[in-house]
C-alpha cells in the first residue's frame, strides 16, 4: 500500500532535482557565474523536506521551516547547489532564495491533500500527475526560452566580450545604447530594412493567393458532390510526403529556363504551392462543421452559391480564415530552402536569406544572432496577438466532419 510518508519524500526528492537543475542553469545564464546542481544533495534535501511536510500535513510552518533550512544549507555550502569560486555572494543569495521559495510553494501544490496514512489510487495518481506536469512545463519552457535567451544575449555583446568568454550570457548595462550596435549596423550596413519589407509583402501575397484558391477548393470538398471527391479529400496532403529537397532541382531548372529565378514574382508563384494543401485541409474541416441549414436557407431565399459563400459562409468562417492566414504567413516568413535556391541578388533577399548571408567568418557572430532576433520577433508578436483566433480556428469543426 502506497503511503504519504513514502510517496511524498520520493516525489519531493525528484522534484528537488528538477528545480535545482533549473535554478542552476538559469543563474548561470543570467549572471555568467558558475552554478551547478548537486544531484545527491538534491535528492537528500528533497526527501528530507518532503518527509517533514508530509508529517506536518503541508501547513505553513512546515513549508517555512523547510525553506529556511534549505536557504541556510545553500549559503553554507552543503545544499543542492554548488557554486564556483567566481560566483558572487549576490548570485548565491538570489539562487538560494529562488530555489527555496519555488520549492516550498510548488511542493505544496504537488503534495497537497496527501495524508500520512494509506493513499487511495486517486490521491497517488493525482500527486504523480502534478509532478509530471510541472516537470513537463519546465522542460518545455527551457527548450523554448533558453535558445532565444542565448540568441538575444549574444546579439547584445561586444566582440571583445564574446571572444573573452563565449559562454557568458550576462549583459553589461553600462554600455548604454552601444548594446544595440549589432542591430544598428544590420540596418545601416547590411540592408536589413529591405529584407524585412521583402519578406513582409511576399508573405502577404502568399496568404492572398493561398486563400484565393483554398477557400473555393475547401468549400467544394466540404459541400459539393462530384466524382472523385472522397479521393481528393484524402489526398490533399500527399504533397507533404515528398520532401522539398527532392523537388529542388526540377524547380531550379524550370525557373531558370523561364527566367523566374532570382525574381520576387518567382517566389510569390512557388510559395503558395507549399501552403495551399495545408490550407485546403484546415478549411475543409471547418466548413464541414458549419450548419448546412444556414446555407440552405440562403439558397431558398434566392441567393446563388457564390453569394451564399460570400455573405454567409465566409463571415461564419472568420476564425478559421484568420487561423489559416496566420499559419500560411508564418510558413512564408520562415521559408528558407526555396529562397536560398532561387535568389542570388542581395537586393532581392528575403529575411531568412539575408540572415544566412551573415553566417560567415568575416562577420561577427553577434550580427548573426541579431539577424535571427529580427527574423523571430515580428512573427512572435503576430502569433501572440492572434493566438486566440488560431486556436479557435484549429479546434472548430473538429467534432463534425
Amino acid at each position: 500500500m502506497k503511503r504519504g510518508t513514502i510517496t511524498g519524500p520520493v516525489i519531493s526528492a525528484l522534484w528537488m532535482v528538477v528545480l535545482s537543475i533549473t535554478v542552476a542553469v538559469t543563474m548561470s545564464f543570467a549572471t555568467g557565474d558558475p552554478v551547478r546542481p548537486h544531484m545527491l544533495l538534491s535528492l537528500a534535501w528533497g526527501a528530507a523536506i518532503g518527509l517533514v511536510l508530509a508529517h506536518r500535513r503541508q501547513d505553513i510552518a512546515g513549508e517555512t521551516i523547510g525553506a529556511l533550512a534549505l536557504t541556510a544549507a545553500i549559503l553554507l555550502g552543503f545544499g543542492p547547489l554548488a557554486f564556483g569560486q567566481a560566483a558572487t555572494i549576490w548570485t548565491k543569495i538570489i539562487a538560494a532564495l529562488a530555489l527555496s521559495g519555488i520549492f516550498a510553494w510548488s511542493t505544496h501544490v504537488i503534495l497537497k491533500d496527501m495524508p500520512k496514512g494509506p493513499l487511495t489510487r486517486h490521491e497517488f495518481e493525482g500527486a504523480v500527475i502534478r509532478f509530471l506536469t510541472g516537470t513537463g512545463y519546465i522542460i518545455f519552457t527551457a527548450a523554448v526560452l533558453i535558445p532565444f535567451y542565448v540568441m538575444v544575449m549574444t546579439s547584445l555583446k561586444s566582440q571583445q566580450a564574446l571572444l573573452q568568454n563565449p559562454l557568458d550570457f550576462s549583459i553589461d548595462l553600462s554600455r548604454g545604447i552601444d548594446l544595440f550596435r549589432s542591430y544598428i549596423e544590420l540596418f545601416r550596413d547590411f540592408n536589413f530594412g529591405t529584407y524585412l519589407w521583402t519578406s513582409f509583402y511576399v508573405s502577404v501575397f502568399t496568404v492572398a493567393i493561398t486563400l484565393l484558391f483554398s477557400v473555393p477548393g475547401a468549400y467544394a470538398v466540404a459541400r459539393l458532390r462530384f466524382k472523385g471527391r472522397a479521393a481528393f479529400s484524402r489526398s490533399i496532403l500527399l504533397i507533404y510526403m515528398v520532401p522539398m529537397i527532392v523537388l529542388a532541382l526540377p524547380i531550379y531548372i524550370a525557373f531558370s529556363m523561364t527566367g523566374l529565378r532570382n525574381t520576387i514574382p518567382g517566389l510569390i508563384m512557388i510559395y503558395p504551392v507549399t501552403t495551399i494543401p495545408v490550407a485546403l485541409y484546415m478549411l475543409q474541416g471547418y466548413f464541414r462543421g458549419l450548419p448546412v441549414e444556414v446555407e440552405e436557407a440562403g439558397l431558398m431565399d434566392g441567393l446563388t452559391r457564390l453569394q451564399v459563400i460570400r455573405k454567409i459562409t465566409l463571415p461564419l468562417s472568420l476564425p478559421a480564415m484568420v487561423s489559416v492566414s496566420l499559419y500560411v504567413f508564418m510558413i512564408a516568413w520562415n521559408e528558407f530552402l526555396l529562397a536560398f535556391m532561387l535568389l542570388d541578388d542581395p537586393s532581392k533577399f528575403t529575411l531568412t536569406r539575408g540572415v544566412t548571408m551573415l553566417n560567415s567568418s568575416e562577420i561577427p557572430r553577434q550580427h548573426l544572432m541579431a539577424g535571427a532576433v529580427i527574423a523571430t520577433i515580428p512573427i512572435m508578436v503576430l502569433f501572440l496577438g492572434l493566438e486566440r483566433f488560431m486556436t479557435k480556428g484549429l479546434t472548430a469543426g473538429s467534432v463534425k466532419g
